[in-house]
């Protein structure tokens, strides 16, 4: 052997290893037995102790004559009604209901409205079994996500960064870390294996990072997390036939979570930028008709005139392709977007009008009031006695995740048992018209359903269909 073969060996080796190294934030697949070997184990100690358990108490009432009134013999002579409202409180039941995430030292918990919905009681236990009391800061039941608070005494807690979910890519790793069947906090892991799932309807604001790490139930709340550490989604729901874990899991990502968080403890009240646009997706054949090389972006159907969309000169018929430079491919998509970013400032859109792309600037405010809503009880002798009704404005129609900016009166809601409630009203009805009149207002609602008629006429519109009802007194 040469003894000049070491050296070109070991150059040889230097050229090959240079070549194979990564540039510097470029991804990888293992290259060796040793890497393959590597462990999450240092991840998991860092990021594990910010994740906790929810527990809560709520109370279940019953007959305080259990025996007698639900004995069938006695049921089959008085009635299902037999004893009813006679109830006591029974001791609350204490239920494992999923997990959270601690996302400041303070004591600042992020876990799902659905967790801690109805709760009387709620106990957040760490990782290392301590425990406390939580109140809840707020919740957004358009997003499915809640906010709570511990009371730590000014002790500061573990605590998970958010990390802009933007950034994630398929195939990029990931764990989940939570309680499944209230077994104890465990860990799966797993690659993100879509972006931007806009069409599973688990909430209104939607576009979810899927996983195949394991989620099952009692992981609702838990957090999802980089290979740095960093807190990319909240576990949310999964697809499942038999209430296990299939492999396809979906998270709220970071980002929507970090505008939720600064929303609800910055005021108290979660406000959202309005575009005041809205339309549908763009298959082949309108993307064809339009001059756009591939099916994308959202055709705007409607435009508020007086909205941030409008006053920025987007048009009916505009194709709205990406928001800040993200690209939106359905109307689910476009509403993410904007509602991630903060009010005050401005966005840009980029649109595609004649053949042609442009850019516009939209202001990033909220949606007016106007008018303001009057939510009020109806009461008296007509058929919506009972329903509580409210103007409809741009807010309104946002917080309840309406697509319309007709003006109007809608139906909030029906206290149980109302002449309302029997006649086959429902939450979310317009009242259009009362004997031929119509009604723009709650001031005019009330006023037509206190005059002294023998036959109602009831003009309705509920999902976009026109419906009339005719009563008599």
């Amino acid at each position: 052997m040469s003894a000049t073969k070491p050296w070109i060996s070991a150059v040889v080796f230097a050229v090959v290893a240079l070549l194979a190294a990564p540039a510097a934030g470029e991804k990888r697949v293992p290259a060796s037995k040793d890497q393959i070997q590597m462990s999450f184990a240092p991840l998991v100690r860092k990021a594990a102790p910010a994740v906790v358990n929810i527990y809560t108490r709520k109370v279940v009432r019953r007959r305080a004559m259990a025996p007698l009134f639900d004995d069938p013999f006695f049921r089959r002579f008085f009635g299902e009604g037999f004893g009813f409202g006679l109830e006591t409180p029974r001791a609350p039941v204490q239920n494992s209901l999923g997990s959270g995430v601690i996302v400041r030292a303070d004591g600042l918990v992020i876990t799902n409205d659905h967790v801690i919905e109805g709760a009387d009681e709620i106990t957040v236990v760490l990782a290392d079994r301590r425990e406390f009391e939580a109140r809840i800061v707020g919740t957004d039941k358009r997003t499915d996500l809640a906010v709570l608070r511990l009371d730590t005494g000014g002790e500061a807690l573990p605590f998970l960064e958010l990390r802009d979910s933007d950034e994630l890519e398929v195939g990029d790793l990931v764990l989940a870390i939570g309680n499944p069947f209230g077994v104890g906090q465990t860990v799966t892991s797993g690659i993100v294996s879509a972006l931007a799932r806009t069409q599973v309807g688990i909430s209104d604001l939607r576009s979810f990072i899927q996983t195949d790490a394991a989620i099952n139930p009692g992981n609702s709340g838990g957090a999802l997390i980089g290979m740095d550490g960093k807190l990319v989604g909240i576990n949310t729901a999964i697809f499942s036939k038999s209430g296990g874990s299939l492999g396809i899991g979906f998270a709220i990502p970071s980002n929507m979570v970090r505008t939720v968080i600064a929303g609800i403890t910055g005021g108290g009240r979660l406000v959202r930028p309005w575009l005041g646009a809205w339309g549908q997706g763009v298959g082949a054949d309108i993307a064809a008709s339009l001059g756009l090389a591939r099916p994308a972006g959202v055709l705007v159907n409607a435009v508020h005139a007086a909205g941030p969309a409008g006053r920025a000169g987007v048009k009916v018929g505009d194709v709205l392709l990406a928001v800040n430079g993200h690209e939106v491919d359905d109307p689910e998509s476009l509403k993410y977007r904007i509602a991630t970013l903060g009010v005050g400032g401005t966005a840009e859109l980029t649109v595609w009008r004649r053949g042609r792309e442009s850019k516009v600037r939209v202001a990033l405010a909220p949606p007016p009031e106007d008018p303001p809503r009057e939510l009020t009880e109806l009461r008296g002798p007509h058929p919506l006695a009972g329903a509580t009704v409210a103007n409809m404005s741009p807010a309104l129609a946002d917080e309840l995740g309406l697509e319309t900016f007709d003006a109007g009166v809608i139906v909030m809601a029906l206290r149980r048992g109302s002449s309302a409630s029997r006649l086959g009203f429902r939450t979310g009805d317009m009242v259009r018209g009362i004997n031929g009149a119509k009604v723009d207002s709650v001031r005019r609602l009330k006023a037509l359903v206190a005059e002294r008629v023998s036959r109602w006429r009831v003009t309705l519109e509920r999902n976009g269909r026109m419906l009339n009802m005719v009563l008599n007194r």
